[in-house]
C-alpha cells in the first residue's frame, strides 16, 4: 500500500496538522496556560477530542475514579464499574448514582435502587446519558419500557455470563472485542470502545496497537482523507496512520509532541479520523465522504471545568513523566 495508490486529499494534511495542533492545545492546557491555546479558527470556536483518547476528560475520569480510585475491588467490581460506566459515559451520572447509593460495586448493586434513582433524574428533566455516542434501547431485548432498564438488564446479563473471568482469560484485543460483540445490542462500534476502556485496566493488558475497529466517524474522514481506497480496508488505513505518523510528521516539518513518549496508538489514529471529519465540513466543505453533514454540532465552549489532574493506567509507565 502507498500514498499513490490511495490518493491523498487535502484533508489528509489535515489530519497530521490537527494532531499536532490539538496536541498543543493539550500540552497548554496542562500548563495552565490562558486561551487562546490556537490561532486556529475552526479549533477555538468548536469542541474536538484530544489526539490522544485517554486523555479526554470522561476517559481520565474513568480511569482515575473508576478504575483505580480503590485497591479493595474485587476483579467483579472493577469489571462491573467500568461497564456501568460506560453505558452512561457520562460523569454527572456517575457521580449522582454514587451519591445516592454510595461507592458502586457489583456486590450491592440492586437493579430496583438503580432504577429508581435513574427515574429520579429523567424525571427532573436532566439526561443521563452522554451525547458522544447512542446507547442502543435494548427493548427488543429485554423488554422494558425505559432506555436505562434495558441497559441494567443488559449489564445484568453479562455479569450473570461470567464476563469478567472471560476477560480475564482472553488472549487478546481482538479476542476481548468479540466477546463483547456476543452480547446482545453491543454493535462493533461499542464492542471496540468498551474493550479499550476494559483495557485501561489491570483485568487485561493488551497492546493497543493491536488490533483496531473503525467506527462510523472514523469512516468517514477515511473517506475524506483520500479519493480512493480500492480493496484496502478500514482498518489497514488505520494501520498505515500509525505506522507512517512519524514520517508524516518530519516530512511536513510538524513537531509532534506524543504523550510523554507514547505514539499515537490505532484507538488514537481511529479518533483523530473522526475529528478530521468534523474539522474537514469547516475547512473543506467541498470534500464529502459517506454522508453529507456540513456543519460541526457542539461549539468549544471554555467553562470552568475542573482542572484535570492527569493520569494514565501505570502499566502504560508514563504517569511519572507528567508533572500536573
Amino acid at each position: 500500500m502507498n500514498l499513490e495508490e490511495l490518493q491523498p486529499t487535502p484533508v489528509y494534511d489535515i489530519y497530521w496538522e490537527f494532531a499536532v495542533k490539538r496536541q498543543e492545545i493539550f500540552f497548554a492546557k496542562m500548563k495552565d496556560e490562558k486561551g487562546p491555546w490556537t490561532n486556529d479558527p475552526i479549533l477555538q470556536q468548536y469542541k474536538f477530542t484530544n489526539a490522544y483518547r485517554a486523555s479526554d476528560r470522561v476517559s481520565q475520569y474513568l480511569i482515575r475514579n473508576v478504575i483505580y480510585c480503590n485497591d479493595s475491588f474485587n476483579q467483579e467490581d472493577v469489571c462491573f464499574r467500568i461497564l456501568l460506566f460506560k453505558l452512561f459515559n457520562k460523569i454527572e451520572t456517575w457521580e449522582y448514582l454514587e451519591e445516592k447509593l454510595g461507592r458502586i460495586s457489583y456486590s450491592t448493586y440492586d437493579y430496583k435502587m438503580y432504577d429508581k434513582f435513574l427515574n429520579k433524574k429523567i424525571d427532573n428533566g436532566e439526561r443521563i446519558y452522554s451525547a458522544a455516542y447512542i446507547m442502543p434501547s435494548g427493548v427488543s431485548v429485554f423488554g422494558c419500557n425505559k432506555k436505562h432498564q434495558n441497559n441494567l438488564k443488559l449489564l445484568e446479563c453479562m455479569m450473570a455470563d461470567n464476563i469478567t473471568m472471560k476477560i480475564i482469560n482472553a488472549t487478546s484485543l481482538e479476542e476481548l472485542y468479540n466477546i463483547l460483540l456476543s452480547y446482545p445490542t453491543i454493535g462493533p462500534f461499542l464492542a471496540y470502545q468498551f474493550s479499550i476502556d476494559l483495557n485501561y485496566s489491570e483485568l487485561c493488558n493488551f497492546d493497543e496497537s493491536s488490533f483496531v475497529v473503525a467506527g462510523p466517524g472514523a469512516k468517514n474522514g477515511i473517506c475524506k482523507c483520500f479519493n480512493n481506497l480500492g480493496k484496502v480496508s478500514y482498518e489497514d488505513i488505520i494501520k498505515f496512520m500509525a505506522n507512517r505518523q512519524e514520517l508524516e510528521f518530519k516530512k511536513r516539518g510538524l513537531n509532534f509532541k506524543t504523550l510523554f513518549g507514547r505514539k499515537l496508538q490505532l484507538i488514537d489514529c481511529q479518533n483523530l479520523f473522526c475529528e478530521v471529519d468534523k474539522y474537514s465540513r469547516v475547512a473543506y466543505p467541498q470534500i464529502v465522504g459517506l454522508n453529507s453533514r456540513n456543519r460541526i454540532k457542539q461549539q468549544y465552549s471554555n467553562k470552568n471545568l475542573p482542572k484535570i489532574v492527569y493520569f494514565y493506567p501505570p502499566k502504560w509507565e508514563i504517569n511519572d513523566k507528567i508533572g500536573n
